[in-house]
């Protein structure tokens, strides 16, 4: 390999540096040291090298995490991720499932019942995580909960599955928990999707009743999904204003919907 582009690339690199150092006096060229020897990838275990104005600079990576990269991970047990597999293998058929949760599921440890439930809602395993879902409310160590509730009917009302979503929430009602804003919404989302505004306002007749204060989001789903019903939108948008007076309200113009 012929040295003419390599002293041509020392001789611009050198020029670049006489103009930073002329133009800005806290460089200092002394502090930059020039070899023609080639680069070693050895790892140095010297503290980093400094520029004339404190800067540091690492000439490798000593291979810690960086930012958030681990902090955030949810880790899941060896275990349970075996169970996941073995479950997502076996899914099309209910009787293997059934033996898998019988020899498998149920030996693990609570927390990891647990990883498995919210990894299968996470992969829309909807099915697979009715079924683990239904187990744990036999367990001797379950107690009421309403984030399992929450996440399990989320998934399953985004999936348009609306009986067993009315199925747990009449087991909720059985547990004396109440959901929260964002249960609603996505209940009532469901229902307007369904094509059920009926079953929307039985929701929402529900919401009304609970200890918990009102939340905007669920009157302004119910505000878009009833346009196309002017008397049962009226409803919802004479409580609206009496609940939250200082907040608008978007109506559609008539031609569109009718009069509201």
């Amino acid at each position: 390999m012929s040295k003419a582009p390599q002293l041509v690339s020392f001789q611009v690199l050198r020029n670049f540096l006489r103009k930073l150092t002329s133009t800005n006096p806290s460089f200092s060229s002394s502090s930059f040291v020039f070899s023609r020897t080639p680069f070693s990838p050895s790892i140095s275990r010297d503290p980093p090298s400094l520029f004339a104005n404190g800067t540091s600079i690492r000439h490798y990576h000593d291979g810690r995490p960086r930012g958030s990269l681990w902090k955030g991970k949810k880790l899941i047990g060896k275990e349970a991720l075996f169970v996941i597999l073995g479950l997502k293998r076996f899914k099309d058929d209910d009787e293997k499932v059934e033996s898998f949760i019988k020899t498998h599921v149920l030996r693990l440890l609570k927390m990891d019942i647990i990883a498995v439930l919210g990894e299968l809602e996470r992969q829309d395993e909807v099915n697979l995580a009715l079924k683990i879902f239904k187990r744990v409310l036999q367990q001797d160590w379950y107690r009421p909960d309403a984030y399992l509730y929450k996440d399990l009917i989320i998934s399953l009302a985004r999936s348009k599955r609306m009986d067993e979503v009315m199925e747990l929430w009449e087991s909720m009602k059985n547990d004396n928990i109440y959901p929260d804003a964002q249960t609603y919404s996505e209940v009532i989302r469901g229902f307007l999707k369904y094509g059920s505004p009926a079953d929307a306002m039985n929701i929402y007749e529900d919401m009304k009743k609970s200890p918990d204060p009102p939340e905007e989001l669920p009157f302004r789903i119910l505000l878009k999904g009833l346009l196309p019903h002017p008397l049962l939108r009226n409803k919802v948008k004479q409580d609206f204003e009496e609940i939250f007076p200082d907040q608008r309200i978007y109506d559609p113009p008539e031609d569109i919907f009718g009069p509201s």
